[in-house]
């Protein structure tokens, strides 16, 4: 993909355009959301996306007026989990209109703005920058009571665009309970400290599970990492999601876990999560 955003582009085309500055097109996109999420991650592989698309169908599944977005450049993985494809609608404002899933769910995903879902996007550190506050103000917001944010992992420059890009904005931190990825969450913690952006919680994902043949307990990594390193560093721990295989499965199908007639308790641990997050907020 060429290393000329379109941001760049439009500006190179239409000098003369529209002369609002991004961070009011920011400020214009989210005046009607109630809360803002951003789903982080020290590292990759943790489950950060599923967590999120899982969450946010969660939130939906209550009643509460939902939005995911996802800003992942280099591996936007929401659009193929919600199973939809194809490319964004704009309306007549120019502005980038959501998917609709069901009736209290919209979806935006960086993919859904490429033709070829495989082409991968090779852009220096400015541009990335600058095509990340251009995509979160120019998507077409209705009134929500959460905004859930699909950060791309790490602690680098796309993280701390979106960090700064979305004001009141609180970070969620997913983390396996493997010493190498509380490594990176403590990381991941400075890191929302020094930029100012307050954090909302740390979720442990892939934790201990029951197996469905003896009935004993698991230990894929080890137990308890998260809620240690929580306490160690002063952050709320909003709970522990067991591993389950039908997460992966139901994902790849575009089909959450969180949106079938399951009990299953990764499920059930996931309501616990929301019920901690909605009763902070």
């Amino acid at each position: 993909m060429s290393e000329t955003p379109p941001s760049e582009k439009q500006n190179q085309e239409h000098p003369q355009g529209d002369s609002t500055s991004p961070e009011q097109h920011v400020d214009d996109a989210l005046s009607k959301i109630k809360n803002k999420i951003i789903v982080m991650s020290g590292k990759g592989g943790v489950g950060k996306s599923s967590f999120a698309a899982n969450l946010s169908v969660a939130l939906a599944g209550k009643g509460l007026s939902t939005g995911l977005l996802d800003v992942d450049l280099h591996g936007p993985s929401i659009a193929g989990m919600m199973g939809i494809s194809g490319l964004l609608d704009v309306n007549d404002n120019q502005k980038v209109m959501p998917k609709a899933v069901g009736d209290r769910l919209k979806v935006v995903s960086m993919q859904s703005l490429m033709k070829d879902p495989d082409q991968a996007v090779i852009w220096r550190g400015p541009a990335k920058t600058g095509i990340i506050k251009q995509f979160i103000g120019e998507v077409q917001w209705e009134a929500l009571d959460f905004l859930i944010v699909d950060a791309p992992p790490g602690t680098g420059d796309e993280p701390l665009s979106v960090a700064q890009t979305i004001p009141g904005a609180k970070a969620l931190i997913v983390t396996t309970p493997q010493d190498v990825a509380l490594a990176d969450v403590r990381k991941s913690i400075n890191f929302c400290r020094t930029v100012n952006l307050e954090i909302l919680g740390l979720v442990e994902n892939m934790g201990p599970f029951e197996c469905p043949c003896c009935g004993k307990t698991i230990d894929l990594f080890k137990s308890q990492g998260g809620r240690l390193t929580a306490e160690t560093m002063g952050v709320a721990f909003l709970g522990s999601l067991p591993f389950d295989p039908q997460v992966v499965k139901t994902s790849d199908e575009g089909t959450p876990i969180a949106s079938q007639p399951t009990n299953a308790p990764f499920v059930q641990a996931l309501d616990k999560v929301v019920q901690a997050i909605t009763g902070s907020l």
